[in-house]
């Protein structure tokens, strides 16, 4: 974030008041974005459409072994007997979750996997052969997100927001015919995954939340730094930004064809030169920011839940602390060892919970610890499901280089 708001400050005049144009154009009509689209690609000022991303997740996901399909799932037009289309969308048009499952022994149990904040399905790219080997992989796009479909983004509130991914999420299951199945979430996709289990409970075996956010709250995790640092000018203009819902997307469409050159520095960097773990080859990492350019430049949908959902600092309006003594799925936390966020909370939900919780943190790995140490976290999630890939459902010994907290 920090370079791409250094990279900003840097731009021209010109590229700022391209920027401001194409804020404004995410609210122009649907008829409108598909006259654009008739534009050859490099002749647009953001050169990306829903079948770049596609084209974009098909190329990340050639390096892997394992044989998928992908497909679009279509979830209607809005949850059945709400008067909301989601959510206040003026139009019937259904909506698609993109979805990609992979090849696997029959029997094998089903793992759902739903990825985080501003980003995708593709970021697990380096789990899928292995976890494969264990169970039925599923991996979607959250609505809003990567290839899914972008409805215009109206939620006022907390409340809203969290149906909008929760109900779409459940539409999703019932078109699939899934039940009896683990779920994995990870950071604010982790938030949605528990969300989730507190309301549909009995479709969830195993519920496995990596590097979660949502469950730290501001009044008690709230450290002295941040707060010096709210208190000061600086502080209060992003504050002001957060609550504007200035999201990191937007400043990627605001600089345009120069847009894909910022992506890789930050690519680069986060997985390269301060890569905590395993750092990507240079295959991985192109086609990485290949597909992290055309996801995050896309029509701007479910990254407006941010403001909704958390308050500056990423501490959720909502904590899921306040919701564990309602806990009714047994749960796997997994933590990288560097990851930035606490896991102090996870531990005081676990004070409160009624079920069966774990927290495990991986070494070598920040908060895209399946990237950075792919092979300590698979042992972990391998370790979170035991029970119920062993036959006799015995138990198993924590493996070596994991850390039990």
């Amino acid at each position: 974030m920090s370079i791409l708001l250094r990279r900003l400050s840097k731009s021209s005049s010109i590229l700022l008041s391209k920027m401001a144009e194409e804020i404004a154009s995410s609210t122009t009509a649907v008829a409108a974005a598909k006259k654009r689209s008739l534009w050859p690609s490099l002749l647009r000022w953001i050169p990306t459409s829903t079948d770049h991303i596609i084209a974009a997740e098909k190329r990340l996901l050639s390096i892997l072994k394992t044989p998928y399909h992908q497909e679009q799932v279509n979830i209607g037009s809005g949850p059945p007997g709400s008067k909301t289309r989601w959510f206040r969308s003026t139009s019937d048009e259904p909506r698609f979750i993109n979805t990609v499952t992979f090849d696997s022994k029959e029997g094998s149990p089903t793992l759902v996997m739903v990825h985080g904040y501003g980003a995708s399905q593709g970021f697990f790219f380096r789990n899928f052969d292995a976890l494969a080997k264990h169970f039925k992989v599923i991996a979607i796009d959250q609505l809003g997100w990567g290839g899914s479909s972008r409805p215009d983004f109206t939620c006022q509130s907390t409340e809203e927001t969290e149906a909008w991914f929760i109900d779409s999420f459940e539409e999703w299951r019932k078109a699939q015919n899934l039940t009896n199945f683990i779920l994995l979430g990870h950071s604010f996709g982790g938030y949605v995954a528990s969300k989730y289990a507190l309301k549909h409970p009995e479709h969830i075996r195993q519920l496995i939340l990596v590097g979660p956010a949502g469950f730290s709250s501001e009044e008690q995790h709230m450290s002295e730094r941040l707060t010096q640092f709210k208190a000061t000018w600086k502080g209060a203009v992003v504050n002001h930004l957060w609550e504007s819902n200035f999201t990191p997307q937007k400043i990627i469409r605001g600089l345009g064809p120069l847009g894909p050159n910022i992506v890789r520095k930050y690519t680069s960097a986060r997985f390269g030169s301060y890569s905590t773990g395993e750092v990507l080859t240079e295959d991985e990492s192109k086609l990485l920011t290949d597909y992290v350019y055309h996801t995050l430049a896309a029509k701007a949908s479910g990254e407006l839940c941010l403001k909704h959902i958390f308050s500056f600092g990423a501490f959720a309006r909502k904590p899921l602390l306040h919701c564990a003594s309602d806990w009714k799925v047994p749960t796997t936390f997994i933590y990288g060892f560097q990851d930035w966020m606490d896991y102090t909370g996870a531990q005081e939900a676990r004070k409160h919970m009624k079920v069966s919780c774990e927290i495990i943190r991986v070494p070598q790995g920040g908060h895209f610890v399946f990237i950075d140490n792919p092979a300590a976290f698979h042992s972990a999630v391998h370790y979170a499901c035991h029970k119920l890939l062993s036959p006799d459902g015995e138990s198993e010994s924590l493996p070596e280089g994991l850390e039990s907290v």
